[in-house]
């Protein structure tokens, strides 16, 4: 499935339009508002809960984001709910709190963060509770992940949307727990084609990688990430057809 028009047009704001600094939290309600109210897209990241939820945060643990601790998948929905956002007055969102939100306003980018722990088979049910909360999402929006089992689960359940994979220049030190031989197939890109993935959001740093130029050239639609300034904005955009952007206000919107 071909990526919705907006997808090439309108700047995607990573992990909503957010500013620590300013009590505007990454992946909060309030950076989502921000981003639609500056006309922007959005890109979020999903973890699950002890109770099957999909939750709007990035890392694994809660430690970094909040003055809780231990892991996102250990705690209940309920629980999740309920713990505030460093700085702000945000609590963490579920993911249908945020589709309510959105309401096909704007391009969303859903990037289902990997639950195997090595990219490897162990999901499921993460990808089955995106596919359902999807199920009935009316406007643009595509999943994405670093792991292509995540994406081949999604569709296993009856996924609909454009699926893409997440990927950079998969270096060892970067990537410890993968095998060389699973990182030369991540960084060749060699899933691609199994699972019939519709884009790429790779790292801007990297788009002359010879597996990313391939795709380029049959027309696949490249995004990139995760770009910080006008500067790196210009470089991006001549090898990409749009940016993932933080940090400043994108020049496209």
């Amino acid at each position: 499935m071909k990526l919705d028009y907006s997808f090439y047009h309108v700047p995607i704001a990573h992990r909503g339009l957010h500013n620590a600094s300013k009590g505007c939290p990454e992946n909060s309600v309030e950076a989502i508002i921000n981003a639609l109210n500056n006309g922007y897209g959005i890109e979020i990241d999903i973890q699950i809960s002890s109770d099957g939820k999909a939750i709007v945060f990035h890392d694994n643990e809660l430690d970094r984001l909040t003055n809780d601790t231990g892991l996102i998948r250990d705690k209940t929905s309920e629980e999740l709910k309920k713990i505030s956002l460093k700085g702000s007055n945000n609590k963490i969102p579920l993911l249908k709190e945020i589709l309510d939100i959105v309401g096909g306003k704007k391009p969303l980018l859903i990037e289902i963060k990997d639950q195997d722990g090595a990219l490897g088979s162990n999901v499921g049910i993460l990808e089955q509770e995106v596919c359902n909360l999807l199920s009935t999402y009316r406007g643009p929006a595509a999943v994405m992940s670093f792991n292509p089992h995540s994406l081949k689960a999604y569709k296993s359940y009856g996924g609909q949307l454009p699926i893409g994979l997440v990927s950079d220049s998969f270096k060892k030190k970067d990537w410890p727990m993968i095998s060389d031989y699973r990182l030369a197939l991540l960084r060749g890109l060699a899933f691609f084609d199994k699972i019939s993935c519709d884009f790429v959001s790779h790292d801007f740093r990297n788009l002359e990688a010879k597996a990313i130029s391939e795709l380029r050239n049959r027309g696949v639609p490249i995004l990139s990430w995760t770009v910080k300034s006008l500067e790196d904005e210009v470089i991006a955009r001549k090898k990409s057809v749009n940016i993932t952007f933080e940090g400043y206000m994108a020049e496209y919107g």
